[in-house]
């Protein structure tokens, strides 16, 4: 049993501790609400919300490089393209009746089996383990950058590649679309020929 095992417990929880569980909730509600809401920009701004929580939630757990990787690539990146997607779809502002598939039952199902599978893994690899909440910071850039490129390269780049690969298959369906967009343009404009419009 280490010291800080010993000077802490599930009854007698500490300041960060509870300000965890708080900010955990406020994520969990949040996280709620982006999937039920059936208005999309809603969602996005949900979203942002729960991004943020979890960014705070490893603020508390020390892991200051990690929270600002949260909010620098989640919340500044993925939700500013999902807004900007819905901006350029011209997606519907208000409620969307499509946004409701009719498998909330399903997905709900999944969803806690998920849960409840990932709570299990963490908590039994983590059963004898704390941390020192008032020792030196584990979570620094030194610290994970060491981790990661000395056990973790060959993931790393295998997530570099697929990231390349979403890229590049982003790019191709995107030119894809405007050329049929404007093979259709130009079918339209092709004016009709003297005949066609007599016979009209």
């Amino acid at each position: 049993m280490t010291l800080a095992q010993a000077a802490h417990g599930f009854l007698s929880p500490t300041g960060v501790e509870i300000a965890f569980l708080l900010v955990g909730l406020v994520t969990l509600g949040a996280a709620l609400i982006t999937v039920t809401t059936r208005q999309l920009v809603h969602a996005a701004l949900w979203l942002v919300v729960a991004l943020g929580g979890l960014a705070v939630e490893y603020l508390l757990l020390t892991a200051e490089f990690i929270a600002w990787v949260q909010v620098l690539i989640y919340v500044g990146s993925v939700v500013v393209l999902l807004l900007f997607g819905l901006m350029l779809t011209k997606a519907p502002i208000g409620r969307s009746p499509d946004a409701d598939s009719g498998n909330r039952w399903a997905a709900l199902t999944v969803a806690a089996v998920a849960a409840v599978a990932l709570v299990w893994v963490v908590a039994d690899a983590f059963r004898a383990t704390w941390i020192d909440l008032d020792g030196p910071a584990a979570g620094t850039t030194e610290v994970t950058g060491a981790s990661l490129f000395r056990h973790w390269v060959l993931p790393f780049e295998a997530l570099s590649v697929l990231l390349l690969a979403a890229l590049v298959g982003a790019i191709v369906l995107s030119r894809k679309a405007r050329a049929d967009a404007d093979t259709d343009a130009d079918t339209d404009a092709v004016p009709a020929a003297p005949g066609e419009e007599g016979a009209r």
